[in-house]
């Protein structure tokens, strides 16, 4: 079967029409015909090989929404013709001490969509059925896709540190991955504070729910908000003066990095002495990524996207790339 595709064939190139041959479909797998894949900065840095291993012929794409056409035969779970969602992650070994623990995000052997394999710019994609996730009913299947990467990204971490209807959160970045935060965070019953070194944001970040605003331009911005936070999650892909940043937490508080910063240069003894901590998640397990689903279908959560066919991948990525994307961008499929 010849799948339908844009690829690159060179770090940063074009992404030009592009036709390769499915092999067999695994026991274990569901095969998709795509109808809406989201665009992420993770697809930037893969197109541009920022990571050092990317192959091409390379074809991005991991926030993938369509119909399940075909079903190995060991799969029992899924339907012919139902809606499901495809991330970052399509297979993991289920046996290694990760996946039995449920984080099979975490397996070492796992395979990932877009890495040494090509992912959903295409009319159709393959995973292991175990991640083709089903849509809750009432879920925008146009704007679902973001869910499977960013939205998992921003939601993982609420459950990974135990943040609490009480908990007093700041989200720095109001972008992709930010504003999906403030919104889950703000159903989630959190006190929510929008960081952005954009001003004009402020507004929008309310919208979302955020309830305060902090404009972090100056040097001295953070100074009057010490000891405030329970947990900041970092959704900016900058490096920031991580000192300033620790100090807004509280005692035992969290500072969590889901944004790919180069690298975190923090003094040690503000650590011990408060009893905070730095970290950092990719993806949740299936269960989490479930759990969000379920979430977003009571509380009516959804990113916010703009639309384009396929056909005009390359405007797409130019768009996000130059920052002027509000707030993910969504390719419908128009292959004929």
């Amino acid at each position: 079967m010849n799948v339908q595709a844009y690829a690159a064939h060179e770090p940063g190139g074009k992404l030009e029409t592009f036709e390769y041959e499915l092999g067999s479909l695994k026991p274990d797998e569901v095969e998709i015909d795509v109808e809406y894949c989201g665009i992420c900065h993770s697809d930037l840095h893969m197109l541009k090989n920022d990571w050092g291993f990317t192959r091409y012929p390379f074809v991005p794409g991991h926030e993938i929404i369509g119909k399940v056409t075909d079903i190995g035969n060991a799969v029992t779970h899924l339907e012919l013709g139902q809606y499901v969602g495809l991330g970052w992650r399509a297979r993991s070994c289920l046996v290694c001490d990760q996946c039995l623990s449920g984080h099979h995000n975490r397996c070492l052997k796992g395979q990932d969509v877009i890495v040494g394999r090509h992912g959903g710019y295409a009319n159709k994609v393959r995973c292991q059925a175990l991640w083709a996730f089903p849509l809750p009913k009432n879920i925008n299947v146009k704007s679902a896709g973001p869910l499977f990467c960013g939205g998992i990204t921003v939601f993982n971490p609420i459950i990974q540190n135990n943040i609490k209807s009480t908990d007093h959160v700041a989200v720095v970045g109001i972008g992709g991955l930010g504003h999906m935060a403030i919104k889950f965070l703000n159903s989630w019953g959190c006190e929510v504070t929008a960081m952005s070194t954009n001003p004009e944001k402020e507004r929008e970040a309310q919208q979302f729910g955020a309830d305060h605003f902090i404009n972090t331009t100056g040097a001295d911005a953070l100074k009057p908000y010490s000891n405030r936070f329970d947990m900041v999650m970092v959704t900016a892909n900058v490096d920031l003066n991580w000192d300033s940043y620790i100090k807004t937490l509280r005692p035992g508080g969290r500072l969590h990095i889901v944004g790919a910063a180069s690298q975190v240069n923090a003094a040690v003894f503000p650590l011990i002495s408060g009893e905070k901590s730095i970290g950092g998640s990719p993806i949740g397990g299936p269960a989490d990524i479930l759990k969000m689903l379920d979430f977003c279908n009571r509380h009516g959560i959804e990113p916010v996207i703009e639309e384009l066919p396929i056909s005009r991948v390359n405007e797409a990525i130019a768009r996000l790339a130059a920052g002027k994307a509000r707030y993910r961008i969504v390719l419908s499929s128009d292959f004929k």
